[in-house]
């Protein structure tokens, strides 16, 4: 049935071992491992870390490591901006991807996590004719490595940096429509977070009946829409102006329906928990509390 696993961002002063065997002790049976490269210089909270550097790994340690303690790889994460107007820095995150689908492959992990990416200051369609450019030698090394891409559906839109359209095109599913449309691979679809369509007022559950087959991997986070700040700024505030990122089951997400069309579908891929909760980031003890409360609360959904 459903994998139940966690982001190996939220352990960023962890190594590798560390990460694994806190899966271990905590009943979880995978991990989404982050691979940003050294030299990211990424200080944006939750980037800029990395359990296994794809240039410079091991196979068959990672592998027998993991193996031994019964925990699995659900994918490979890194999430910059492959849009960017800063035609070096595309261009790096762009070949960075490129070297983790084929890590991918080389370890037997079925997917690759990311984001489309956005140039902040260009319209909807000028994005997507650049994401159809240069997104094609990305989806051309998926193919030829055999590997899934999912891309989470984050607007990247937090930060006042972040200003006026945010780092990510994947927004939505018009967006999605057309992004199918570009690149009709089945190996190109979601990384699907239903805390994403609260904030930005979107049914949380169609997508998961519309996209049943481009489902590749699941995120675990919840929010917490505040009304009353809501109606003072309105929703073209940045949107931490109104909302926060919560623990599974102290926000706004229904997860009994969310569960529910999981398994109407038929997924049977891994649900991996993504913290944010700004009210457990005080201390090591609570990140890691943080996790194991919300991996009690989903597991009342799980076998």
């Amino acid at each position: 049935m459903l994998k139940l696993g966690f982001v190996s961002a939220i352990l960023a002063d962890f190594g590798f071992k560390d990460v694994i065997d806190f899966a271990a002790q905590n009943e979880f049976k995978c991990v989404e491992m982050m691979c940003w490269p050294g030299n990211s210089g990424d200080a944006r909270r939750y980037a800029g870390v990395t359990h296994i550097d794809v240039e410079n790994m091991d196979v068959a340690y990672i592998q027998k490591y993991m193996g031994d303690r019964n925990v699995s790889i659900s994918g490979l994460g890194y999430y910059p901006n492959p849009l960017d107007a800063d035609p070096k820095k595309s261009e790096f995150y762009i070949e960075h991807i490129k070297k983790i689908i084929r890590a991918c492959n080389k370890l037997g992990v079925p997917v690759m996590n990311t984001f489309i990416g956005r140039n902040q200051v260009l319209n909807m369609q000028d994005n997507l004719d650049l994401f159809k450019k240069l997104w094609k030698p990305i989806i051309e090394t998926a193919e030829q490595e055999g590997i899934k891409i999912g891309i989470e559906n984050c607007p990247m839109f937090f930060t006042n940096d972040e200003w006026p359209g945010g780092k990510n095109l994947a927004i939505s599913p018009a967006v999605w429509d057309r992004m199918f449309e570009i690149f009709p691979t089945p190996l190109f679809g979601l990384n699907y977070d239903p805390s994403h369509m609260i904030f930005q007022m979107m049914d949380e559950i169609k997508p998961i009946y519309q996209y049943k087959d481009r489902l590749h991997h699941v995120h675990i986070k919840d929010v917490k829409v505040y009304k009353e700040k809501l109606d003072k700024v309105g929703i073209l505030a940045n949107p931490l102006e109104y909302h926060s990122p919560k623990l599974p089951g102290l926000g706004d997400v229904n997860w009994r329906a969310f569960f529910a069309a999981l398994t109407d579908v038929r997924y049977r891929g891994p649900v991996v928990i993504e913290v944010e909760d700004k009210a457990y980031e005080g201390s090591p003890e609570d990140v890691m509390a943080a996790i194991r409360t919300s991996r009690n609360y989903v597991k009342q959904f799980l076998d």
